[in-house]
């Protein structure tokens, strides 16, 4: 089906722009409806043959769903295109790790503290594992329900029950419905009880079939049975035909509109990797195979996913991809421009220049840290570019440069006169010394390099000073 345009559901509506759906003009309300924003029903006045004309094309072509509670709550879904630079990613993949309850209390209790430590700092964020998944493996009822409880009260993080007996799952579910858990998974086999228990407390549930088509059957069975939030997980054999699998079923909810597809899917990677690799890799090796595999599942449309791994190197860089892909390439990513102050700087501090672009910022923020030199830096407002593209873009001139040092009062924090620009823009140096009368230096062209060039021009300037107060 071809993508619904703006015209085409403008041409549908009353036209009245009277305001009630909450924007000022019905062609502003028809885009938003167009690039699945809004829905029709949003128009309070549209009329039961506009319902018919657009049909299905208003329709969002892939589910919205929900898991956790509290300040937990995480969304997945929604997505609407293939590409990120089409339009955006909506929901960023929601990333777990497995907890086995058949393990000892020793064992149980330290890698539960182990998934717990798995979060990082990165460009001003918190980023890390967002759920624990408590494979069922075995145990009896009591001893799952008692996990499942234990694990609730020691963390507020989502919760995946991966258990397919209905038998020990619903008294675990009954134990922490409120905290929103989702339920893994229902089979052709048990597709009717784990409905139930999904029904019964209103809980998202994964639905595992072998293909495509069989996926999309259970699909229909079990929405038929009155859950509504699903997500797939149509049984890939191994990581690439998963890879395969996450694309054909993007395209058919997407492109095709196919309803019973239209939902997030869900991946155990941990269990692809033993699918897909020698068993007997050491854990390093294995590790290393669940990042690379996550990366991929990252970029290629998982919804959930469910480590084994609990090594930070190997987890890392999986939430580092997902944090930049699911960024929205049309919103500047930017932090303040202000005058910020690294250490506890004082009179003798170092005066650096940088932009606001985010990345940028915090890459030379935290080499700043390190160095262990306190230091002002005057960030200016770029509108989110790096050094090089701010400069190209007229956005990091010596005008500029020498205005928000002034305005920011960087100058009047410190008794010498000497400002540190990045490297990448060596020829602004004269521009600013003729401008303002500073000594400018010219800082080196990577982030890497400020902790020696710190060390570097402090022991210089101490030396000066040294000698002076000798003389």
């Amino acid at each position: 089906m071809a993508k619904l345009s703006g015209i085409e559901v403008y041409k549908n509506l009353p036209r009245t722009n009277c305001g009630d759906c909450g924007l000022p003009t019905c062609m502003a309300f028809a885009m938003q409806v167009a690039s699945k924003k809004r829905a029709l029903d949003g128009c309070p006045h549209v009329s039961d043959e506009a319902r018919a004309a657009l049909g299905d094309a208003q329709v969002p072509p892939m589910a919205t769903l929900s898991l956790g509670s509290g300040d937990r709550v995480l969304t997945i879904g929604g997505e609407t295109v293939m590409h990120r630079h089409e339009e955006r990613f909506q929901h960023p993949p929601i990333l777990a790790v497995g907890l086995s309850a058949a393990l000892g209390d020793a064992e149980f209790a330290e890698r539960l503290d182990a998934i717990e430590a798995l979060t990082f700092e990165r460009v001003g964020r918190t980023i890390g594992v967002d759920a624990i998944a408590i494979r069922h493996d075995g145990v009896d009822v009591d001893r799952y329900g008692a996990v499942v409880t234990r694990i609730a009260a020691a963390t507020d993080r989502v919760l995946l029950l991966l258990c397919d007996d209905p038998h020990v799952l619903a008294p675990a579910v009954a134990a922490v419905a409120d905290r929103k858990p989702l339920l893994v998974a229902a089979t052709e086999a048990n597709a009717d009880a784990m409905a139930s228990v999904a029904c019964q407390y209103g809980l998202p549930l994964v639905l595992k079939a072998s293909g495509i088509d069989r996926t999309a059957a259970l699909s229909e069975r079990i929405a038929a049975a009155g859950v509504r939030g699903l997500l797939l997980d149509p049984s890939p054999s191994h990581v690439a035909d998963a890879v395969g699998v996450m694309i054909q079923l993007r395209r058919l909810a997407l492109e095709q509109r196919v309803r019973s597809l239209g939902f997030p899917t869900y991946v155990d990677v941990g269990g692809l990797v033993d699918a897909t690799l020698d068993l007997d890799l050491d854990a390093d090796a294995r590790a290393t195979a669940e990042m690379m595999a996550g990366l991929s599942f990252v970029m290629r449309y998982a919804g959930v996913m469910v480590l084994d791994t609990i090594e930070p190197w190997a987890v890392h860089p999986i939430v580092t991809a997902r944090q930049d892909v699911y960024t929205d390439p049309q919103v500047p990513n930017e932090v303040e421009a202000k005058l910020y102050e690294i250490g506890h700087p004082g009179p003798e501090a170092p005066v650096l220049v940088t932009t606001n672009f985010a990345l940028t910022y915090f890459t030379v923020a935290g080499e700043v840290a390190n160095s262990k030199v306190p230091c002002f830096i005057c960030v200016v407002d770029t509108e989110g570019m790096g050094v090089l593209n701010a400069y190209a873009d007229d956005r990091l001139t010596v005008d500029r440069v020498v205005a928000v040092v002034r305005e920011q009062g960087a100058m009047d924090r410190v008794n010498h006169s000497r400002l540190i620009i990045p490297g990448l823009v060596a020829r602004m140096r004269m521009g600013i010394e003729e401008v303002s009368g500073w000594q400018v230096i010219v800082g080196p062209d990577s982030a890497a390099g400020i902790p020696h060039f710190l060390h570097t021009v402090q022991s210089q300037y101490q030396a000066e000073a040294d000698t002076e107060a000798a003389g």
